[in-house]
């Protein structure tokens, strides 16, 4: 619940940014903003493929387990 709060603030925060942002500039803050925003989205994905992998490496020990 934290990150997908996180990520939406990060997300309001680029949208913020784009909004208020002149030519040339505005191009430089809106990609800095998306690149931001994908930063965020990268690291949300590498907490769940953490998360994911632990539970797996959790799941092949019980079964260990269970085969002995």
């Amino acid at each position: 619940m934290t990150k997908t709060i996180a990520l939406s603030l990060v997300i309001a925060s680029s949208l913020g940014l784009a909004a208020c942002s002149k030519s040339e500039e505005g191009n430089a803050m809106n990609n800095a903003a998306e690149n931001v925003t994908n930063a965020a989205e990268n690291t949300m994905n590498a907490a769940m493929n953490a998360s994911n992998a632990t539970e797996n490496a959790a799941n092949a020990t019980e079964n260990a387990a269970n085969a002995q």
